[in-house]
């Protein structure tokens, strides 16, 4: 058997493509577009969940440090889950937690806070206490 042109295929039939002069051309699709449009929605998504998160983490932080000086103030009571408690700084500086409401005496308030069921003091709204 003697050599082929470039152009002939031993089995033409079963080949992906076309193997004759007359078939269509075969073009690369162009994917760029569709890329750069996936491109930017991940890219939104991403933003969005970081900025997100980055809330969340500021929010617990805030929490973490309420707890701190909750915690570390001076009290001589065994706070009960579910009540009201009020902090105050004292005019040397240390902070204490109270059972007297801010109206009720001269002192310099600083929030007023609940005790949750996992232990963890959630600053509440005075206003919204009244």
């Amino acid at each position: 058997m003697g050599k082929k042109p470039d152009n002939v295929a031993d089995t033409p039939g079963i080949l992906p493509y076309g193997s004759n002069i007359g078939a269509p051309a075969i073009t690369p699709t162009d994917i760029n577009s569709w890329k750069d449009l996936r491109i930017g929605s991940a890219n939104k998504y991403f933003e969005t969940r970081y900025d997100e998160i980055k809330q969340e983490y500021i929010k617990l932080m805030q929490e973490y440090e309420w707890n701190k000086l909750v915690y570390n103030a001076k009290y001589s009571f065994q706070p009960v889950v579910g009540n009201t408690y009020y902090l105050y700084q004292h005019d040397r500086g240390h902070l204490w937690l109270s059972l007297v409401e801010p109206n009720r005496w001269e002192q310099i308030f600083i929030g007023a806070f609940k005790l949750t069921s996992n232990d963890k003091w959630e600053r509440v709204e005075w206003d919204t206490i009244k």
